[in-house]
């Protein structure tokens, strides 16, 4: 009932009875102490007995840094990374700086490791094995992602350009080294075909401004006032903006007098009467053509002075090809898979050859130049000084344009095959940057012109531009060498 005590029956008790003489009151103080010891223990000593080590709080400058610890990869900077006792080797590397060694001691520390670990500070500086080495490497990478078109929220692309120029920054406090970082940025923009990429450009050029530090006013008004230079200088920004920028400003963009302007400011090409002697190299001839200029580019066309050269009159044909397989067999198509390994071709290199080819088709980049250094070997004297080469794209679409109005002198300039071209490929090949800095930032794919027979009619010309890896072969894809003066 309510208010009234629970009764406890004698069977509801519990006696505990003596162990050895021991008194329950004793044996189990002892008990509960031993439990208590044994969790200290586990918690306070066991973790510094079992894992003994020290915990090294890692930072280098710059940051990003690999870590290895015995050449096991341990993160990256700024990063915490356990190192057990002993004698190790610990190893920080970054693209383009020398690699940061040091041999480390580890100690312990027994009690209290898990709450209280011992922990050790280590900072590295790196030194950059060449100015700019670290900011080519970003440069790359750069140039590489912009043939994956704009992110998605699926997937985002890193900010490889600016990370290299923060890497490379101490060396943009000099006249020297600053020259270096813009002729690298100047050729990185001619890959700035999407907005991500423009913002990473726009960030890069603002840390270069000031040493790869955050921008002061100071540096952002003058990083301002070199882009608007650079956007007057140049003609064609004015379409690479408008294809750029969001629907609202791309329309401001063209409806502007500076659009206008630059419109009708458009420089002609200027070519010499036709062709000049024919050549007969091992059987191959080619057609003199002398120098030019040419107004290169679509929407806003820039001039390209063009050194005379020879171009074949043909795509390399069968005859030709199998005379340079017998005097290099390496090249033979039974030596795919070592060419492969090496980089060298695609599966389907020679794969659509057969006996009715009169032209070499399914050939890569690699393969095209192999046959053109075999060929500079059999020039005769009278060419001494020259060599042979795959055209550049501004050769080729002057030869192409100059077999218009001149028919039949070449023949399957436009629509024969896709034909190699020497160039690295840049989307935006308007945008101005020194030859050098373009072959050093290595351009994933090469260009090819002149489309194929398989393309549908009126979807290219003599202007239109494509890229291929280049060990890519295909059956639409062939070459045509040019000879000119070596270096040029």
């Amino acid at each position: 009932m309510l208010g009234k005590k629970k009764e406890i029956l004698p069977e509801d008790e519990v006696h505990l009875k003596p162990i050895l003489g021991v008194k329950p009151g004793v044996y189990l103080s002892v008990l509960y102490m031993f439990i208590f010891l044994t969790i200290c223990f586990c918690a306070l000593v066991w973790p510094g007995l079992a894992k003994p080590g020290t915990v090294f709080a890692l930072e280098s400058e710059p940051a990003g840094a690999a870590v290895r610890v015995d050449d096991v990869y341990m993160g990256t900077t700024p990063c915490d990374v356990f190192i057990p006792q002993g004698a190790h080797q610990l190893v920080l590397t970054l693209p383009g700086f020398a690699p940061q060694e040091r041999s480390i001691m580890v100690e312990r520390r027994v009690f209290a490791s898990v709450f209280f670990p011992h922990k050790e500070r280590v900072v590295e500086t790196l030194t950059e094995t060449a100015d700019t080495a670290a900011l080519l490497q970003g440069v790359s990478e750069y140039a590489a992602w912009s043939f994956t078109g704009e992110p998605t929220t699926i997937y985002q692309i890193p900010r490889s350009l600016s990370e290299g120029v923060y890497r490379s920054g101490p060396i943009a406090a000099t006249p020297r080294g600053y020259e270096a970082i813009d002729d690298l940025l100047r050729g990185a923009a001619r890959f700035t075909t999407t907005r991500a990429a423009a913002r990473d450009l726009i960030r890069a050029k603002a840390l270069a401004d000031n040493a790869g530090l955050a921008s002061s006013p100071l540096s952002l008004l003058s990083s301002i006032e070199d882009a608007l230079a650079y956007l007057s200088e140049t003609p064609g920004s004015a379409a690479w903006l408008a294809a750029l920028l969001p629907k609202e400003a791309s329309e401001a963009i063209s409806s502007s007098s500076w659009y206008a302007k630059l419109s009708q400011d458009q420089p002609v090409s200027r070519f010499p009467a036709g062709f000049g002697e024919t050549f007969i190299i091992e059987a191959m001839p080619f057609r003199e053509l002398t120098g030019a200029t040419l107004a290169q580019g679509e929407a806003f066309p820039h001039e390209i002075e063009i050194n005379g050269f020879l171009i074949a009159v043909n795509e390399v044909s069968r005859e030709a090809w199998d005379t340079f397989l017998a005097a290099a067999p390496r090249w033979r198509s039974d030596n795919l898979t070592a060419l492969k390994t090496q980089g060298l071709v695609s599966e389907d290199y020679l794969l659509s050859l057969n006996a009715e080819s009169s032209t070499i088709p399914s050939v890569s980049w690699h393969a095209a130049n192999a046959f053109c250094a075999w060929l500079t070997t059999l020039l005769p004297p009278a060419l001494n000084g020259y060599e042979v080469r795959l055209p550049t794209e501004a050769e080729w679409e002057y030869a192409a344009k100059m077999a218009e109005q001149n028919h039949g002198v070449l023949q399957d300039m436009n629509g024969g095959l896709w034909e190699w071209c020497a160039d690295p490929y840049t989307p935006l090949n308007f945008l101005p940057a020194k030859p050098g800095i373009i072959e050093a930032i290595a351009s994933p794919e090469r260009a090819v012109r002149g489309g194929s027979w398989a393309n549908q009619p009126n979807t290219f010309d003599v202007e239109t531009r494509g890229s291929l890896p280049s060990e890519f072969c295909s059956p639409f894809v062939s070459f045509r060498p040019v000879i000119a003066i070596k270096g040029e």
